[in-house]
């Protein structure tokens, strides 16, 4: 394959901001995100408990995630999915039903700049704008409360629902005991600080048992926990680069795709699918970065090229030389994870 160094040395820097991940998606145990700064009507139980004078939920106990209810999960209901909703026809997994993303329609074979083989899952079309994590820090403490699940405060469905986290920094008392706070109701009643951070984290929220087992890195591929009003929920991390807010919003990196049928044609588009070479499940479609390259970026902004130029398209050049049907089409979710 062609090696189109020119082209690749303004995408590859000495790397992305040193950046630890605070708490990330992970927290000490594991963690979620929310939606907001202030605590919303939706309430826990315990979230109507004041706050005593030091700060600390007067009259409130510690949640154990494993006797704690599941919130029920939906990737693919007509408000979660964009690209990917349910459907008689398409037999998408049902509400709750643990999903499989190493099989299509959840995993792509494409080409990264230089004509590299790449892999990336398929987590549909999300937004520019994350949702907020909360991660709890005691106070004079620079790691995360051991065993406290983070908090989120919206789901797949939800408004303001995003893969992508903006990590939320809440102090608590030194007294603090694990898993008191189990919403971002819980935190707005006790009155804890919050301080936003520039990191995002890439953690899409799943049903329990769902499984995606590869990754660029060696980072565990399992599932995370975390709060979500009072209920646990379920979640990959994907930690192939390092993310910072580009503003308030999630950085963008191009990706380059091809249809079955053109869009503006009759059943053209996404639900055409992507045209492949024959016998094979390799695509065309060409990402403008990599892990580790300067402004490598999971959520990527679509160009549609036309299909008949889909046998002259073998890495980026030879892409953004196609005849460009529409640009920016699309903001998707699609993390790399592996490069050959």
């Amino acid at each position: 394959m062609s090696q189109h160094t020119t082209r690749r040395r303004f995408l590859v820097a000495a790397g992305l901001a040193g950046t630890t991940l605070l708490a990330g998606c992970t927290g000490s145990t594991g963690s979620g995100s929310g939606d907001g700064t202030t605590a919303t009507d939706t309430t826990t139980e315990t979230a109507t408990e004041t706050a005593d004078d030091s700060g600390s939920m007067g009259g409130m106990t510690p949640t154990d995630p494993a006797s704690a209810p599941r919130a029920s999960i939906d990737r693919f209901s007509d408000s979660a999915g964009t690209l990917m909703v349910r459907t008689d026809e398409n037999g998408l997994p049902a509400a709750d039903e643990a999903v499989d993303f190493d099989h299509g329609p959840f995993i792509t074979q494409g080409l990264g700049p230089d004509g590299e083989v790449v892999r990336y899952y398929n987590f549909d079309v999300q937004t520019t704008t994350p949702a907020p994590i909360y991660a709890l820090f005691r106070e004079g403490e620079d790691t995360p409360v051991e065993g406290q699940l983070n908090v989120i405060d919206v789901i797949p469905g939800d408004e303001g629902y995003n893969d992508f986290w903006h990590v939320h920094k809440v102090t608590v008392p030194e007294d603090y005991e694990a898993n008191t706070v189990t919403s971002l109701a819980d935190i707005g009643a006790a009155g804890y600080e919050m301080e936003a951070t520039d990191i995002l984290v890439n953690c899409p929220v799943v049903p329990d048992g769902s499984t995606a087992s590869m990754r660029y890195g060696d980072e565990d591929t399992g599932l995370v926990e975390g709060w979500y009003q009072g209920k646990v929920v379920s979640y990959f991390q994907f930690t192939e680069a390092p993310l910072t807010t580009s503003g308030e919003s999630v950085p963008l990196s191009p990706i380059h795709v091809t249809f079955n049928v053109n869009p503006g044609e009759d059943g053209g588009g996404p639900a055409s699918g992507f045209v492949t070479e024959d016998g094979s499940d390799q695509t065309h479609n060409v990402v403008a970065t990599l892990p580790g390259d300067s402004g490598y970026s999971p959520l990527w902004l679509v160009n549609i090229y036309d299909n008949a130029d889909f046998d002259s398209v073998s890495d980026l050049d030879s892409a953004t030389d196609a005849e460009q049907l529409a640009a920016g089409a699309a903001t998707v979710n699609c993390p790399i994870v592996s490069v050959m």
